[in-house]
């Protein structure tokens, strides 16, 4: 037995025990979220118990200051880990112990592991995003970016499109200080690339090869498109973060444009790939995952 199958069998040893392995999800309106659909088969699939509680701050009357307390319970209620998403991706870094790496230079976590006292941020945005981009689009033109949306899941796609080798990236926010701001973060980390930030899509899409899409317009909860749709163009691949719909109105306006497309499923996936990996010490069937995500989509 090589070493791999000796740790996954000591994870697996620890971990099947007579408790259930409790984790969970922090954020709002997130009620129709699949990831503990994802979590628990992948589970059983690999005879673990595992019960995964969405924890929705639109249903606690503090909405998101209520975090402090909720990561605090649960500590003490013996959570081995949570995920976080919209809007405290960014606020709940100040409350670990610790960040990993890739979280640190994000500013942002959307996974923390409850460990020996010790609560553990970080981030699988990004390798989640490259894992469903590089698996629909392999061959995207990476050559000048733009990315809409500078916020928690924005700064960790950017370092992930920065790494897949984009030459140039153009963040766009709605604040464009806050593009700017992680603009110049990045710039220092990529030398090499040309980095910019502002507020208007229209100014920097007129020759970008590609479009990511990393704001919450799109979702149930906040319907509609997050840029004109006349500035979408059959040359520009489209890469969506939303899944829920699947379909959103950008990738709706994008199809009819005749742009390459890549849902917010694939980065779903691979988010769950990351976190699943970080909760249980064992490492998932990434493409099992996928497969129960297209069912229970469909």
């Amino acid at each position: 037995m090589n070493a791999q199958a000796q740790a996954e069998r000591a994870a697996a040893t620890r971990l099947a025990g007579p408790s259930k392995l409790l984790v969970g999800l922090i954020g709002a309106g997130i009620q129709k979220s699949l990831s503990p659909a994802m979590h628990e088969e992948e589970a059983r699939a690999r005879g673990l118990r595992l019960h995964y509680q969405l924890i929705d701050l639109d249903r606690t009357p503090e909405g998101a200051a209520a975090l402090p307390t909720l990561l605090r319970s649960a500590r003490t209620m013996g959570f081995a880990g949570l995920n976080i998403t919209y809007p405290c991706k960014q606020a709940v870094t100040p409350l670990l112990d610790e960040l990993s790496d890739e979280a640190a230079a994000m500013g942002a976590v959307n996974t923390v592991v409850l460990r020996d006292g010790r609560a553990v941020g970080h981030n699988t945005d990004g390798s989640g995003w490259a894992w469903g981009f590089t698996r629909t689009l392999p061959n995207a033109d990476v050559a000048r970016v733009v990315l809409l949306g500078a916020g928690g899941a924005g700064s960790a796609i950017a370092h992930a499109a920065l790494r897949l080798g984009a030459a140039e990236l153009r963040i766009v926010d709605a604040d464009a200080g806050r593009a700017r701001q992680l603009a110049d973060e990045l710039a220092r980390r990529y030398p090499k690339a040309r980095i910019g930030g502002g507020d208007d899509p229209a100014s920097v899409l007129a020759d970008a090869t590609g479009l990511i899409h990393a704001t919450p317009t799109g979702m149930d909860k906040l319907p509609g498109l997050p840029l004109p749709a006349h500035l979408l163009r059959p040359e520009l691949w489209v890469s969506e973060i939303v899944y829920f719909p699947l379909e959103t109105a950008l990738l709706k306006a994008a199809r009819a444009a005749g742009c390459a497309v890549c849902d917010g499923g694939t980065m779903a996936v691979g988010q769950a790939v990351g976190a699943f990996r970080l909760f249980t010490g064992l490492e998932p069937d990434a493409e099992r995952m996928r497969r129960h995500f297209l069912q229970l989509i469909a």
